[in-house]
């Protein structure tokens, strides 16, 4: 134990040191600084930030967790990415830095009006509280408390000690997004995104080695002879993602998820120009299909080594796997890459909050004079508090029928789809109103909750949310109908960045493409 705590604190600590370094000259009191990381970031930096901002605990645990009991049919959450990122490379992320965005609500008050930013801002603030940052928290929780035995070291419940490491989680990841800004969490994700795939990769190695008897190769070949239906990419339609649901809300979640989530394009929006913002996208394009070697491939090495005893606790097999194949002194590197990737989301999250409440609600509506550092300050605050309800709000995720990371899917729904549905028609659709934007929100948010979660419909929700969309779009239509839209708004050039786009944008772009699709021939037996 004393061997693991230290390479936890050696790695923790780096990452910390290395984070304050590239920081020390930095003005982080103003409006650009704080929020936007300067302008300054590379493609490198934001494809490791976006990463690490969307791969975390609650894909190692519940990812993982997923693919034990359901097999490779979970990869398209993964896969599918690289396509929606492709398109928002060449599409979304050059409208966006053509007008100069801080924020998405920002961009829906160019585009309808002041009512429809605010709506979406106070949306997307409640959706991170409630959905993202306590499954972040918990699953963060299983796997540092199952390492580091906390509740048998200090005499308390597996509760308590569960209750414990997520308040010292989140106290910790605060620290980084309220005193360092958009630039602090980037430099830190680099860091622990490395520190991730090396450590994911570790625990595949050395579970593939060991099953194999010194032999990789074998010993993938008979995890696959032992369970080969678990490799299976085609889902059925009673499964946990049927692969029908590709066609239908999948994709409109993933445009969504990576070209619109405030989250993850704020990374781009930090970027010092066009080119390297559609590098950063491209390249976690790359980075998400290889993804599946660390947060698929083990859940069904634990099949392996575990069987069926783990199904009613999903969530608990890969910290199993994690102490069965891991070297002592490896475990203790292998908590910090945990520590770094909740934190990664968890700092990332309070950060886009932040940003999203001090430019787009208290600048907007509390104080319209409101100066560059008493904006800083209100984030940080802002972060203060919702790390606090998040803190609370952890240990509620608990006991999730299909696992962790099907409640945070189900639970993206209500907030994702809708917002979605509202973006793309400002961009695409002209006539839709201000009017027509709002009832669309509120009427895609009625109909999901409605059909989801209070009288249930024996669809899969992924379906309802393709089902969802169209509603959306026809109610935007009728009102916009009744209710023209008066606002003549067209993206102009006034953005602060370069944009001349990369010129191998599109070549690896349509690469990224044809590499998704030939996952699917592969493995779709």
């Amino acid at each position: 134990m004393t061997l693991t705590i230290i390479s936890f604190l050696a790695f923790t600590g780096f990452v910390a040191i290395f984070s304050w370094y590239k920081l020390r000259k930095d003005k982080l009191d103003t409006q650009e600084g704080y929020f936007l990381g300067g302008k300054s970031l590379t493609g490198v930096v934001i494809a490791g930030s976006m990463l690490l901002t969307n791969i975390s605990t609650e894909h190692l645990i519940g990812m993982n967790g997923s693919a034990y009991k359901n097999g490779f049919i979970v990869i398209a959450w993964e896969v599918t990415s690289a396509i929606a990122l492709v398109i928002g490379a060449l599409y979304f992320i050059p409208s966006f830095l053509r007008m100069g965005l801080t924020t998405i609500p920002q961009y829906l008050e160019y585009r309808f009006d002041r009512m429809t930013r605010t709506l979406v801002a106070l949306f997307l603030i409640v959706s991170f509280v409630v959905t993202l940052l306590p499954i972040v928290l918990y699953t963060g929780a299983i796997n540092l408390e199952s390492i580091f035995n906390v509740s048998e070291t200090l005499e308390i419940s597996q509760q308590e000690g569960l209750w414990l490491t997520v308040i010292v989680i989140g106290v910790i990841g605060s620290i980084y997004a309220i005193f360092g800004g958009l630039k602090a969490v980037a430099f830190s994700d680099t860091i622990n995104g490395i520190g991730l795939f090396v450590g994911g990769l570790l625990v595949l190695g050395f579970s593939l080695w060991d099953i194999g008897g010194g032999d990789i190769m074998e010993g993938l070949s008979k995890v696959y002879k032992s369970a080969p239906e678990k490799f299976n990419v085609i889902g059925a339609k009673d499964s946990v993602l049927p692969f029908e649901t590709l066609f239908t809300g999948l994709m409109i979640n993933q445009l969504y998820f990576w070209c619109m989530n405030q989250t993850i394009i704020q990374r781009a929006f930090g970027a010092k120009n066009l080119a390297e913002a559609q590098k950063g996208l491209l390249y976690t394009g790359v980075l998400k299909l290889f993804v599946p070697l660390i947060i698929i491939l083990p859940g069904v090495i634990g099949f392996y080594y575990f069987g069926d005893s783990l199904y009613d606790n999903q969530d608990l097999i890969y910290p199993a796997l994690i102490k069965k194949v891991l070297p002592v002194g490896l475990t203790g590197f292998f908590a910090a890459v945990v520590m770094g990737a909740v934190l990664s989301t968890f700092n990332s999250v309070l950060n886009s909050t932040a940003t999203i409440f001090s430019l787009g609600i208290y600048k907007r509506h509390l104080k319209k004079d409101a100066t560059e550092k008493q904006l800083v300050w209100i984030g940080k605050l802002t972060s203060i508090i919702l790390a606090i309800c998040a803190i609370m709000a952890a240990p509620l995720v608990a006991g999730a029928p299909e696992g962790l990371y099907q409640l945070l899917q189900q639970l993206n729904g209500i907030f994702f789809i809708p917002i979605a549905s509202i973006i793309m028609a400002g961009l695409f659709l002209p006539k839709i109103s201000a009017m027509g934007a709002k009832m669309g929100l509120l009427v895609g948010l009625t109909f999901y909750i409605l059909t989801v979660f209070i009288f249930p419909i024996n669809i899969h929700f992924v379906h309802i949310w393709g089902i969802e969309f169209i509603l959306n779009m026809l109610v935007m239509f009728g009102v916009s109908y009744f209710y023209p839209n008066t606002n003549k708004f067209k993206p102009s050039d006034i953005g602060p960045v370069d944009l001349h786009p990369w010129k191998y944008a599109r070549h690896l772009g349509i690469l990224l493409v044809v590499l998704t699709i030939a996952i699917y021939i592969w493995l779709g037996n």
